[in-house]
């Protein structure tokens, strides 16, 4: 039987080599603007794609995850890379050694998200930039037979989460810790088969835990999801935001 986060870890691949996820990395890539051998940051950097490509673009690329079986998977994945163990608020780095700053779906698991910017202006150099992407937990939109018990679902999964609504506040938290500059894009990622259905399914058991909707009502909504997806009648629309800064100069 496989762990969470080895469960984790194969979700994450199914969903990170969506066409749709392919573009917006490439897109959080490109809003970094780094030069050439630049060094950049990739906080949360999990099992270590981003970093593979990011050096693969020509940046010396920098991995940090404060998960041990994360970083051994990466490490395992692309043993020429450089993997760290730290998080946000504690980077394992120098002031101003990076060029570029990324975290994909991070902030909503950070408390103190003013802490976690001022350890990212610490560490980049003056002029540096900053990327920042992910999705809003309590905006998660979803066709069911029954929506009031959906939102009921979707807002008390949310209430699980750290910081759910943090993407939203990107752009504003970038200003509030001093960034120009700044410019927010989004996506929407819809889903219409199975690939997502564990992600569905998540929802309602921690919805169900949180004691927020019964057992019963979690079976019901599961296995009318469950139907949706085997049907090709799931849908389920996901808001991305991606917010892009630069640390002044001086």
């Amino acid at each position: 039987m496989s762990t969470p986060m080895e469960s984790l870890i194969r979700l994450l691949d199914v969903v990170d080599a969506l066409p749709d996820a392919v573009a917006l990395r490439a897109r959080s890539y490109e809003l970094l603007r780094l030069p050439r051998g630049a060094a950049v940051v990739d906080v949360g950097c999990g099992a270590g794609r981003a970093v593979a490509e990011l050096a693969g673009r020509g940046a010396r690329a920098i991995g940090v995850d404060p998960a041990d079986e994360m970083l051994a998977m990466a490490r395992h994945r692309w043993p020429e890379a450089d993997f760290r163990a730290g998080d946000a608020c504690a980077l394992p780095l120098g002031d101003g050694e990076v060029a570029g700053y990324r975290a994909d779906k991070v902030f909503h698991e950070i408390a103190d998200t003013a802490k976690a910017l001022a350890e990212a202006r610490r560490v980049l150099a003056p002029g540096g930039r900053i990327v920042l992407t992910g999705q809003d937990w309590d905006g998660f939109l979803i066709d069911s037979d029954d929506p009031a018990l959906t939102r009921t679902i979707v807002h008390a999964r949310a209430d699980l989460t750290t910081n759910p609504r943090a993407a939203r506040r990107y752009r504003n938290l970038l200003l509030d810790a001093a960034f120009t500059d700044v410019e927010v894009k989004a996506d929407l990622g819809v889903f219409t088969d199975t690939t997502m259905l564990p992600m569905l399914t998540g929802l309602a058991e921690g919805a169900r835990v949180a004691g927020a909707i019964t057992a019963e009502q979690e079976a019901a909504w599961a296995a009318e999801q469950t139907g949706r997806a085997q049907s090709g009648r799931m849908f389920l629309a996901v808001p991305l935001f991606v917010v892009a800064g630069t640390l002044p100069a001086a």
